[in-house]
């Protein structure tokens, strides 16, 4: 998981906490694109200091307010801005949204566009999917002219 930054170790306790829910096959975990787009958002906001229990809180706050998990709504091509002053949590796409709940504030607002790191992940798994078959279709004539 080189991709997003994140150990087998990490996936292991994602999963076995219900932070992430991979496929199966047998003993092994398959992770979707969809999934991959969650723990880009997850890390992204680990990496903003959010404890994994204020990432469940995120989860689960757009669960209930949107009936979609984090995926499906970032997953838009539009931005999405997680905004939080520590106690409300607010997800706007609108940049005059942003800066209402900025105006009217009277704490601190961290803000965390996530679909930037969705943006990313899909740009790595492109790039990591042509660099790929590019030297595939150069091994294969390697190994015509070898033969």
């Amino acid at each position: 998981m080189a991709l997003i930054g994140v150990t087998a170790r990490q996936l292991q306790w994602w999963d076995e906490r219900g932070v992430v829910k991979p496929q199966r096959a047998g003993h092994r975990r398959l992770y979707s694109m969809q999934n991959l787009n969650e723990m880009a958002v997850i890390c992204e906001l680990r990496r903003k200091g959010f404890s994994l229990q204020g990432v469940r809180k995120v989860m689960r706050f757009l669960e209930r307010e949107f009936g979609k998990g984090l995926a499906e709504i970032v997953s838009r091509n539009s931005d999405v801005h997680l905004l939080t002053d520590g106690k409300h949590l607010y997800l706007e796409t609108s940049a005059r949204q942003i800066v209402d709940i900025l105006k009217n504030s009277s704490q601190p607002i961290l803000g965390i566009c996530l679909s930037d790191a969705v943006r990313q992940v899909r740009a790595d798994v492109v790039a990591r999917k042509a660099s790929t078959s590019v030297t595939s279709s150069a091994t294969r004539r390697r190994a015509r002219k070898a033969s």
